[in-house]
């Protein structure tokens, strides 16, 4: 046997009964023969609280500070759960990020992971430990300080430890039973995918699944780890993530074919901004994006109108995360002299609704029925933006639920009876 990493969202641990339920599984993957090293989040809205407290304390606390404290919910996790699989008569070794040698950049808040040394890890499996390691945290290769990954940066600790370890496969925990159609919260109906490829699980992770993060995905594609995605809270088989589709045929009447659509997908964290009045001149819109992109700043997506012919102005409008929206208008107002352009107009109002199959490459008419779905149920498009497996629009945030629910009707992904069950709270 091999080694297995599993992961544990904050729902899986949330308290004392759930961390006990959460050391058995780990304790039966051991029994099983495996070596088993497991990354856990911190328990429930343990990170909530936490940024709570600093803003109570310092509406604008330092970065560094706040990765100091940030980590803490993590390392609470990890001892809790290695003295639950103590007291099942298995030996247990917790690691901190830095100490499990996850190196990243220096960015805190959202830093990204430079390289895995798994060195203590190994001494410890080699000496028969389970190994339990906090996740969303390493540490800085140039400062040497501790750094957090941002939300969901457990998924992407226990990727890059597969990946170092060269594991069998990365097993996620989380508060329900796979990947589905759409959130099960707002589509009962939705059905639980048995394979996703990695294209599509990223598609579906940029444009809202809660159930794994984009960058955890892009991590397992890049290094080829299967992810398991499964519920703690039951012994369903759950959803593996693998493959591209490169490898399915695009030829239509293929016995091997992929269902046209993955899944519909929702994002009602975005905001949009829009630049009015842009002189329509070589280099303005670099000016623009070169200042977000100094901010920190990642685009989702962004249209160009064709500029007026009375006055040659355009305007450009992008989305963005809400959290950013502040950072990108302070940004965009230092230019406005410099370049010109007539006023910024921010929305928070708003959602995006994503049709993602890597079918849909050789079916026509995809794109119609996604649209004529959207507009019988009465709801107006702001924004269209497309890839080769997606397409995504962006409409008014209290029309998305009806908008994902139509859509999903419309391409016959409704289950038959009820397959999805929400066991916790937020999906990680």
């Amino acid at each position: 046997m091999g080694i297995v990493v599993q992961k544990y969202g904050g729902s899986s641990v949330a308290d004392p009964d759930a961390i006990k339920r959460v050391a058995r599984r780990i304790v039966e993957a051991k029994k099983d023969g495996h070596d088993v090293v497991v990354a856990v989040s911190a328990m429930g809205d343990t990170t909530d609280e936490l940024l709570d407290k600093a803003r109570a304390v310092s509406p604008l606390p330092p970065a560094r500070e706040l990765d100091m404290l940030l980590t803490a919910g993590e390392r609470i996790s990890m001892a809790l759960v290695a003295m639950a699989i103590s007291d099942l008569g298995f030996s247990a070794r917790s690691f901190t990020g830095s100490q499990a040698g996850v190196i990243t950049d220096s960015v805190h808040g959202k830093a990204k992971i430079i390289d895995v040394t798994p060195g203590r890890i190994q001494e410890a499996i080699a000496d028969g430990h389970i190994v339990i390691v906090a996740g969303f945290q390493g540490v800085s290769q140039d400062t040497k300080e501790i750094t957090t990954l941002g939300r969901g940066g457990t998924d992407t600790t226990a990727v890059a430890l597969a990946a170092a370890l060269d594991a069998d496969v990365c097993e996620i925990y989380t508060d329900v039973d796979g990947v589905f159609t759409a959130d099960p919260r707002i589509v009962p109906a939705a059905r639980k995918l048995d394979t996703v490829t990695y294209e599509e699980m990223l598609e579906l992770a940029a444009c809202g699944s809660k159930i794994l993060h984009l960058r955890c995905v892009e991590y397992a594609r890049r290094y080829d780890i299967p992810i398991h995605v499964r519920s703690s809270f039951s012994q369903l088989e759950g959803t593996i993530v693998r493959g591209s589709i490169e490898d399915i045929p695009a030829q239509e009447g293929s016995s091997m074919e992929q269902a046209i659509i993955a899944g519909v997908a929702h994002d009602v964290s975005e905001a949009k901004i829009t630049v009015v009045g842009v002189p329509d001149k070589v280099g303005e819109a670099a000016r623009i994006f070169t200042a977000l992109a100094e901010a920190q700043i990642n685009l989702d997506m962004i249209v160009q109108n064709v500029s007026a012919a009375a006055t040659n102005l355009t305007d450009i409008s992008f989305t963005l995360p809400r959290t950013d929206g502040q950072t990108a208008m302070t940004a965009l107002a230092a230019l406005q002299a410099t370049i010109g352009f007539e006023s910024l107009l921010y929305d928070d109002k708003i959602g995006k609704v994503s049709l993602i199959g890597a079918g849909m490459r050789s079916h026509p008419g995809v794109t119609a029925k996604f649209f004529s779905s959207i507009a019988e149920a009465g709801v107006n498009l702001g924004m269209i933006s497309t890839s080769e497996i997606r397409i995504s629009v962006i409409v008014d945030e209290a029309d998305v639920a009806a908008a994902v629910q139509a859509t999903h009707t419309a391409f016959d992904l409704d289950a038959t009876e009820v397959e999805a069950v929400v066991y916790g709270g937020t999906g990680r």
